[in-house]
This record gives C-alpha cells, structure tokens and sequence, in this order.
C-alpha cells in the first residue's frame, strides 16, 4: 500500500510541473505591472502622487476612481494566473 501511495503521489506531481504553466505567473505578473503603471499615470494626471493619498473623507474623488480602476484591472489579471495561456 506504502509503494501504491508513493507511486501515485509521483505521478500526481509529474502532471503537476507541465511546462507552460510557468508562463501563467509571467502574464500575471506583467498584467499586474501594467495596473500599476496607469495607476500611477492616473494619479499624475490628476497632480498627484501615487501611494501618497489615504482614502479619507477629504480625497478627491478623481484619486477614488483611480484606485477603484486599479482594483478592477487587478482582479482582470486573475484569470492570467488561473488558467495560463
């Protein structure tokens, strides 16, 4: 029973390391960076500096809505990581 165990846990982690799953971190990774950069490009558009602004009462919504994009981009990227391409 020990060697049936053994056996089929090598064959599980064999289908495991198929290669192009590698490539899925990459997109996501680069999908992630792309966020971040019109992240960042939304904020200067606005004056602003990115991760300098706290989300109070007194941010201007323009900064709001650049973070809300941000996050919706982000969770788009997920999919990327889920099911490589």
């Amino acid at each position: 029973m020990k060697y049936l165990i053994a056996i089929l846990f090598l064959l599980l982690t064999q289908q495991a390391q198929i290669p192009y799953v590698e490539a899925g971190f990459g997109s996501y990774a680069s999908c992630q960076t792309v966020c971040n950069g019109i992240w960042v490009s939304c904020y200067a558009f606005f004056g602003a500096t990115a991760g300098t602004v706290t989300a109070g009462a007194g941010t201007p919504l323009a900064l709001l809505a650049c973070n809300s994009s941000q996050g919706t981009c982000m969770t788009l990227c997920v999919p990327l990581l889920a099911a490589p391409i």
